[in-house]
């Protein structure tokens, strides 16, 4: 039996079920956009060979490597790199063999969907993936890894990306992307600026970190002016490098609109670092807005991913550092906490906002009703713990009755692990499909207007509202 089912998250009843089978066949094999990720630039700029098949998939994947740890198994054995340089598992095949030892674990959930995509799609094997076919699915990887159709840039042509962007530090020299650029390759890879290291108070090294923004841009940050054109000038670097977005990952969506001579005091205050935990706050919401803004000038679509308690486990974070699994949702607020970025510019239809959130309780509550209404707001994708068959459809049984399908922006993949983009767009691509053919049974949407909306989700509402 395939381990791929053909009707994979389809609908049970017969009549739903033929229906996303023919929106499905229309939106398969359409390119794949994918506006926001964390995939390495620097795979494309040198085009070198994945290492090995336990780097590909499981040492930086935290998706897999949380759960395993969940169950007992070191993130040491599992080839995690340790921030003090300590020893860790370095046999590819020994990680290889523990991550097939508890593949099970994943059972139900959007790991083992990506995953077994990836084996079967991009790898061609057919066979279930358990600790007795550990060795020969390793053999059969390795062995693709070494061909020229295997490295990163044939796999993007292969999965039929058009346009792929990475995540990149404010500070970021764009080094691997102006490689890119000057290599020939055709394929499209651009940055996404992501200013958190210098706006956050709370980040390592934060007056450091500003300074060198100083430095790149040539402006004075001793200024609350000169700090903002200092984020004017890196804006416009990183679109003269083909960014049409930034990011920003707060610890909540607050934002401010203080006046400007009390924001250049606050700000004089977090530079010293004698700012509190409230004032800290405010400044991150302030940055919002501020940044907001810019995004008026310069086009850059704004992207905020707030509520996500980083580094919930501080042992965690001492030993490996950030993005180890332990990133968790918390209850997030929308309605007051963006309330003064939307009275300074939410009514602009020229800005565009996109939305996240890890916390599903907001979707009808909270989101579909801002982005109901404000001409500046968009909903991204169920993000993170939700980017699941179940998430999504929730998202869009709680979401489409108030906003619409038209005030959201399809999907994105929001991944670091480069061959499950094509089976999360997969996953995707059903399961919108799936919540159409269910309108269309039950008599709430046209047949006839199926497809357009099906096409519009999987690549048509992310160029437009990306820019791209």
């Amino acid at each position: 039996m395939p381990v791929l089912d053909d009707d994979r998250l389809f609908p049970l009843d017969p009549t739903g079920r033929s229906i996303a089978r023919d929106l499905f066949a229309e939106v398969r094999d359409l390119p794949i956009v994918s506006p926001h990720g964390h995939t390495d630039p620097r795979w494309f700029a040198e085009n070198e060979r994945f290492a090995d098949p336990a780097r590909l998939f499981v040492v930086p994947d935290h998706y897999v490597f949380r759960m395993l740890f969940s169950q007992g198994t070191r993130l040491e054995d599992l080839g995690v790199p340790r921030r003090d340089g300590g020893p860790v598992e370095t046999d590819p095949r020994a990680i290889w063999r523990r991550f097939a030892a508890g593949y099970h674990l994943l059972a139900g959930t959007p790991s083992r969907l990506w995953l077994d995509h990836a084996f079967a799609t991009v790898f061609g094997i057919e066979a279930p993936f358990t600790p007795a076919t550990a060795d020969d699915f390793y053999d059969r990887i390795e062995e693709c890894l070494g061909q020229p159709d295997f490295r990163p840039r044939a796999l993007y042509d292969r999965f039929g990306i058009e346009v792929l962007a990475t995540t990149d530090s404010a500070l970021d020299d764009l080094r691997w992307h102006r490689m890119i650029a000057g290599s020939g390759w055709r394929g499209r890879v651009i940055p996404t600026y992501r200013p958190d290291a210098v706006v956050d108070p709370d980040a390592a090294d934060f007056r450091g970190n500003v300074e060198r923004l100083g430095e790149l841009a040539g402006c004075d940050i001793g200024t609350w002016q000169g700090y903002l054109d200092a984020h004017r000038s890196r804006r416009a670097f990183f679109r003269e490098h083909g960014a049409t977005a930034s990011d920003h990952g707060h610890p909540s969506a607050r934002t401010e609109d203080l006046p400007q001579s009390e924001a250049a005091g606050l700000y004089q205050r977090v530079l010293a670092g004698s700012a509190s935990s409230e004032e800290a706050d405010a400044f991150r919401g302030q940055m919002l807005t501020e940044m907001a803004r810019m995004s008026l000038d310069d086009g850059l679509v704004l992207q905020i991913h707030p509520g996500s308690q980083r580094g919930h486990s501080s042992q965690i974070s001492a030993a490996f550092g950030p993005d180890k699994g332990f990133d968790i949702p918390g209850r997030t607020d929308y309605v007051r906490a963006l309330r003064p970025l939307l009275e300074a510019v939410g009514l602009q239809p020229e800005l565009t906002v996109i939305l996240f959130t890890l916390d599903e309780t907001t979707f009808s509550r909270e989101l579909a009703p801002l982005a109901g209404v404000y001409p500046s707001l968009r909903l991204g994708p169920p993000w993170w713990f939700l980017d699941s068959p179940e998430g999504m459809r929730r998202f869009r049984e709680l979401s489409t009755e108030t906003a619409g399908f038209y005030n959201t922006v399809g999907f994105n993949d929001d991944t670091r692990a480069f061959c499950s983009i094509p089976a999360r767009h997969d996953v995707a691509r059903r399961v919108d499909c799936a919540w159409l053919a269910t309108l269309v049974a039950s008599g709430r949407l046209g047949r006839d207007e199926a497809p357009a909306l099906a096409e519009a989700l999987t690549v048509g509402l992310a160029r437009q509202a990306y820019r791209l």
